[in-house]
């Protein structure tokens, strides 16, 4: 986590205005984390930034479950989102991603995948850094995953990357029962390793 405290606060159920309501209702039937409650705050944005979501949960996205949560989870982590990879840690050991595994993608795309995998960590990583997959990286993808596929792999990174600015800065913090984990605190320990700057 970058910040300790929010700098943008979530919204309580009392002060909730019907339009904040309205903006919330598609996600997880009232029981609204910290996220939404935040985002409810300007419910233009969320409501316009609800349908772009909720293309990752459709049928229409093409990355299996476990494809996507290593996509995101690398990305999580490139952009030092503790929110993000603290919640999707939880789904990707849901769908069968392994503790070792877990520990592999903060190493990066070097650290003992199957080629399929590694060309994931490796097409995150080139996005994070250089906003571009490069033609190795992209004839590798085209190796394992469809042309359609990739576009997935892409807009994937893309918006967690978004959503990872977003809740950085915004401050949001998780709740009660999600643990931070120590690589991602707000220090320095690991910028060098993620090729950042020190603050």
């Amino acid at each position: 986590m970058r910040l300790s405290a929010p700098r943008i606060a979530p919204l309580s159920d009392a002060e909730l205005t019907p339009e904040q309501v309205r903006a919330l209702e598609p996600y997880c039937f009232g029981n609204w984390g910290n996220i939404t409650r935040t985002l409810a705050q300007k419910p233009e944005a969320l409501s316009r930034f609800t349908p772009w979501l909720s293309y990752f949960i459709s049928r229409y996205h093409e990355l299996s479950p476990r494809v996507k949560e290593l996509v995101i989870l690398r990305t999580g982590f490139l952009c030092r989102s503790g929110y993000e990879w603290g919640h999707h840690i939880v789904n990707a050991m849901r769908i069968g991603v392994t503790e070792d595994e877990i520990v592999r993608i903060k190493e990066g795309p070097k650290a003992g995948w199957a080629p399929a995998d590694a060309v994931l960590i490796q097409a995150a990583d080139e996005l994070h850094h250089d906003h571009f997959i490069s033609d190795d990286t992209w004839a590798e993808l085209r190796r394992h995953y469809s042309e359609r596929q990739c576009m997935d792999v892409v807009y994937t990174i893309a918006y967690y990357t978004e959503l990872s600015m977003v809740l950085n800065t915004f401050g949001v913090q998780l709740e009660s029962g999600f643990k931070l984990d120590p690589d991602l605190t707000g220090d320095d320990r690991d910028r060098a390793q993620l090729g950042l700057p020190e603050s």
